[in-house]
């Protein structure tokens, strides 16, 4: 079955969404579901939480499978299931990269293996979600999604996420040209509630859990690179438009907001929004990352793609979607 409906009519639709209980993925499955599809979520938990999805318990249009996309025997019956497959299983995060750039790979290369192969077989819709990791290093901004990407040396970790993340893409693109109905997104700097405390993924959760603990904000560098932090509400917007309109089909889309702010004045305004007395301290990339780590200037997207054939564009202003933030992080550590 191939979707082509305005969001909000999604009553026929039977999803999985791979690492849903993640912060991004448990959002996608909260839409979904208010909006009447049956929803599957299947997720290892090695970085997702059941909590995330405590909401939905006893819900017979619900349901949270613990286990791995790895696994094609748990895999193959699920997909069989379902009409739509968003595929968000991935691990997320530099220093996880950094310290197991191998299971980084396997996860996400032959996870997407799996699933579009699956897919195929059973003629299912794929969303593939995909990362502005890809455009690596390059300096021309905004990112277009046809733009040429920069990557530094294989020897430099940091750029295997971004490489697999690439590789899946082509995956996804040539399955398409076989006859499989997918679509690509590119997040770019999603935050909001149900990030993880820890930060591991987010100098969003970072600054908010230093702040409230009345910590110093760890700033890398000088604080002057720039990213577009987009509020989770408009990344599920962009997922779910992406996933489920006819003109997405074999596309790759930018979802992101326009709004460029350095990291400096994100702490500055994590900071005001929180009230807190704890001011930034700036941490040199070697310290945080080790010797040799390749920073990325510049991280903004062309979005007039997504506005033109998705109708899609962030919409929610980045004081908001912070306040929202904070006090979520308030609520979680009472």
């Amino acid at each position: 079955m191939i979707f082509d409906v305005n969001y909000g009519k999604m009553a026929a639709m039977k999803a999985l969404i791979t690492g849903g209980a993640g912060f991004i993925g448990s959002h996608l499955a909260d839409a979904l579901l208010r909006e009447g599809a049956t929803v599957t979520v299947v997720d290892n938990l090695s970085t997702g939480h059941r909590f995330n999805l405590a909401q939905h318990a006893g819900s017979t249009a619900f349901r949270l499978v613990d286990g791995d996309v790895l696994d094609k025997g748990l895999m193959e019956p699920l997909v069989q299931k379902h009409d739509l497959i968003c595929h968000l299983a991935a691990i997320v995060g530099v220093r996880r990269v950094l310290a197991d750039p191998l299971q980084c790979i396997v996860q996400s290369v032959h996870g997407t293996e799996v699933v579009l192969a699956l897919a195929n077989k059973y003629g299912c819709r794929v969303l593939f979600a995909s990362s502005s990791e890809v455009y690596g290093k390059s300096d021309r901004v905004p990112f277009a999604e046809d733009d040429d990407r920069l990557l530094g040396p294989t020897r430099a970790t940091r750029w295997s996420y971004a490489t697999a993340k690439a590789l899946d893409e082509h995956l996804c693109l040539a399955y398409h040209a076989q006859g499989l109905p997918v679509s690509i997104v590119r997040y770019f700097n999603a935050y909001g509630p149900r990030m993880d405390p820890t930060g591991y993924a987010s100098v969003v959760a970072t600054f908010i859990a230093q702040a409230l603990a009345g910590q110093p904000l760890s700033v890398h560098h000088d604080g002057s690179q720039t990213r577009c932090f987009t509020y989770v509400e408009d990344t599920v917007r962009g997922t779910i438009l992406a996933a489920t309109r006819q003109k997405a089909l074999g596309e790759v889309f930018n979802i992101g907001t326009e709004r460029e702010s350095s990291v400096l004045e994100l702490a500055q305004l994590v900071l005001q929004l929180t009230g807190s007395a704890a001011e930034p301290v700036f941490v040199p990339y070697s310290e945080a990352f080790g010797a040799g780590f390749e920073a990325v200037p510049r991280r903004v997207p062309d979005t007039r793609k997504a506005a033109r054939l998705l109708g899609f564009r962030a919409a929610v202003p980045l004081e908001e979607g912070l306040m929202d933030t904070i006090a979520w992080f308030r609520e979680r550590t009472r």
